[in-house]
């Protein structure tokens, strides 16, 4: 699925991005705004002050790799090219999501770090290009706001902006309780199913 308006070095980074974010239902706008935040590579390791290392496209934390070896998988897989090393991200981004606490933002900056002042950091610049690449989905996708389930927040044909919208009082049992801080998280519709 090639998108004539990027750059060919970038559609991997992109398709990988939705598939993973479709496969772990979590927002594909917050699976590629960390994968552009990350900007790793496939095969590159880059050395943190801390003695880890953050590994391939995603840049994914060794710190994370004994939790992962448990399944087989290894340093190697993290750092191939391909989709492996998204959906490994997007497995851990969901971790995140449902697990942590904070708002959605922190939540999904905990992927880099959980100390305040690195996440404070990354949450901000996060934010900003989750917003890009929500209106860059809206405009070539349906996606949905996440906060109702069942009303499409945009056509592929009509760019959508994430306008503020206040949590529903009551939320269907699958839908996690995001704190979107005037942001509307969406996903992707895809052969008529969110």
């Amino acid at each position: 699925m090639p998108f004539i308006d990027l750059p060919p070095q970038l559609q991997e980074r992109v398709v990988c991005s939705i598939s993973a974010a479709a496969k772990y239902e979590i927002p594909a706008n917050i699976v590629l705004a960390v994968a552009e935040k990350e900007g790793g590579k496939p095969g590159q390791w880059v050395r943190n002050t801390n003695g880890t290392h953050d590994v391939g496209p995603m840049q994914f934390n060794t710190a994370y790799l004994s939790t992962l070896a448990r399944y087989g998988i290894t340093a190697d897989d993290v750092a191939a090219a391909g989709c492996y090393p998204f959906d490994l991200a997007a497995w851990r981004l969901r971790q995140h999501i449902k697990n942590d606490s904070g708002d959605l933002w922190t939540r999904a900056a905990n992927y880099h770090s959980r100390t305040y002042i690195y996440n404070t950091t990354y949450r901000a610049d996060l934010m900003v290009k989750a917003v890009k690449w929500a209106d860059w989905l809206a405009a070539r996708f349906v996606t949905y706001d996440v906060t109702k389930p069942d009303m499409p927040a945009s056509a592929p044909t009509a760019p959508v902006a994430a306008a503020p919208v206040a949590a529903p009082a009551q939320q269907p049992a699958k839908t996690v309780a995001w704190n979107t801080s005037g942001y509307v998280p969406r996903k992707l519709i895809i052969n008529g199913q969110p």
